[in-house]
């Protein structure tokens, strides 16, 4: 048990010296975070500023750049509750089920005779047919285009529910496909926040659904909540409409189907377009900021090829007409078709700066939400109450640190020296691994690494006791220290196991600040026990080795 292989000798201090290694860059958090920033700036923008280059010039590039991220009560940052308007998706759903209605009713005008949409609820799609006494083979129609519903709890479901009354036909979604039309809403909103906020750098948000469409979203270290509703609630929706007329009338009748909006860059004039959108931001994969031919920022953007194959088609068939590029219910262009566009990729230009390009590149790459979100409570959280958080934190970790120490050495001398070593030096590791994994530390966090001081040393004392034991019963050092060691090892691993796995149930089962203190409970729990068994036996073996004491006092 004492006869330690080189090769063992040689592991232990060498993850002894990573974990300092990947811990050091928290001692100079600010200098460390600026570069990372500055790298993350770069990468997003495709190109490094001599700002950026200066700020990444403050850490080498060599050196771990990790370090723990800051929670909101520790950081400071910005708490938003937003609540998804999902009723918005069902009139998106019914604009675009009308082309398909309209072809297939269409189809048998001789029998149905013209049809016409109509104002209905946002919910629901009213036609009007020319020959009433025809309605139920227009209902029959109608019903042909439903489909199941994809859900568990709507199996057995159509999508549509399809009425009738005099000469109208109305379709509506059913009550199963508005339930999981709302969960599908909530769970795009919620990726498509995620995405944005992760695009800017932010480290380690909370983003979670609270009830049927809320969205509870916390970042730390963001300047406020202003700024995070900038950043999440711009919609950036981009669509690409065929353009029917172009006015200055703002009150202009666009008829069923059109919608009329204002251009962005030519104050008074609105364009009629058609509100189905020839090809939409969804069929993006990707958005850059770039110049464009005059040296003005821009934005170069990509289709996917069903978005290609749909744009050129459209182009290849309406050459010298004009299109409109939307962004959030603006027209910011209206170029005519020259020729067919076929590769797949444009760009977006217009008085926009570096910063504005960059940040709609961020926007369009993310996606658009699919509906309007209302915030209902927002909070700024200043970085004083952090600090003060973390100035309470850290005396509460050197305080417990101090009184273990002290208690350990005047119980078991050299040993308890031994023992305070590879305390300090497990909660070194523990900032390292947290490092390496960019975990979160909270004010709870601080609490488990509190916690992970004062149980660290427990594997140590069942040691010494085990070896002050075989002490009594007349054993020599060296055989006394190796029984204690071998004697104690079920108990360590036993006490252990059992609050891992309490500590993986909080985990996985908390929230929030359950959640902080089991993640540091549990690193804490795997470094303790390696610090308490490998780096403590390595010591005392040196120890052994060096003084060969005759008799051993403990």
């Amino acid at each position: 048990m004492l006869d330690i292989p080189l090769w063992k000798r040689v592991l232990i201090l060498g993850l002894v010296a990573l974990g300092l290694l990947f811990a050091m860059p928290n001692l100079f958090y600010e200098r460390v975070e600026t570069h990372n920033d500055a790298v993350t700036a770069a990468e997003r923008a495709g190109f490094e500023t001599p700002e950026m280059a200066a700020d990444r010039a403050v850490w080498p590039d060599w050196l771990p750049s990790n370090l723990v991220n800051l929670g909101l009560d520790l950081r400071g940052g910005a708490h938003l509750l937003g609540e998804v308007k999902v009723e918005e998706v069902y009139r998106t759903r019914m604009n675009a089920l009308w082309p398909d209605l309209r072809d297939a009713l269409a189809a048998e005008r001789d029998v149905i005779g013209a049809v016409r949409r109509v104002p209905g609820p946002q919910d629901e799609l009213h036609v009007e047919i020319g020959n009433p006494d025809q309605m139920t083979r227009a209902v029959q129609i109608a019903r042909g285009l439903a489909t199941p519903v994809v859900t568990l709890s709507g199996a057995g479901s159509n999508d549509l529910e399809v009425g009738a009354s005099g000469s109208t036909l109305t379709v509506r979604l059913s009550a199963a496909e508005k339930a999981a039309t709302d969960d599908r809403t909530l769970q795009q909103s919620l990726e498509i926040v995620r995405r944005r906020v992760d695009e800017v750098g932010t480290r380690e948000p909370t983003i979670q659904r609270q009830g049927a469409d809320r969205i509870l979203i916390q970042v730390p270290g963001i300047g406020s909540a202003e700024e995070l509703k900038a950043l999440i609630g711009t919609t950036a929706k981009l669509t690409f409409n065929p353009v029917i007329g172009r006015g200055v009338d703002p009150d202009v009748r666009p008829g069923i189907g059109n919608v009329v909006l204002p251009s962005q860059d030519e104050p008074g004039v609105y364009y009629t377009l058609a509100e189905t959108a020839v090809v939409t931001g969804e069929e993006l994969v990707d958005a850059r900021p770039s110049f464009d031919q005059n040296g003005q920022p821009s934005v170069d953007f990509r289709f996917n090829p069903a978005g290609a194959r749909r744009f050129g088609a459209y182009t290849s068939a309406n050459v010298g007409q004009p299109f409109a590029i939307v962004l959030d219910d603006e027209v910011i262009s209206a170029p005519v078709i020259r020729q067919p566009i076929t590769t797949g990729s444009g760009q977006i230009s217009g008085a926009m700066s570096v910063d504005d390009s960059s940040r709609l590149a961020v926007l369009l790459r993310a996606g658009a939400l699919p509906a309007e979100m209302v915030f209902l409570e927002e909070r700024t959280i200043g970085p004083e109450l952090g600090q003060d958080s973390i100035e309470a934190g850290q005396l509460a970790a050197t305080v417990a640190t101090v009184l273990v120490v002290a208690y350990m050495i005047a119980s078991y001398g050299l040993f308890g020296t031994f023992a305070s070593i590879a305390v300090i030096v497990n909660v070194i590791l523990v900032l390292a691994i947290m490092s390496m994994i960019g975990a979160t530390l909270t004010l709870p966090g601080i609490a488990g690494i509190v916690l992970t001081v004062g149980t660290a040393v427990d594997a140590n004392v069942i040691i010494y006791e085990r070896i002050r034991e075989e002490l009594r019963a007349g054993r020599r050092t060296v055989a006394a220290i190796d029984h204690g060691f071998k004697e104690a090892m079920s108990a360590i691993i036993d006490a252990n196991v059992t609050t891992f796995i309490a500590a993986l149930v909080m985990f996985f089962l908390g929230s929030g600040p359950v959640k902080g203190f089991a993640v540091t409970l549990t690193i804490g729990i795997l470094t303790s026990v390696f610090s308490a068994i490998y780096l403590t036996r390595l010591m005392i073996v040196i120890w052994l080795r060096m003084r060969r004491p005759q008799e051993l006092v403990l």
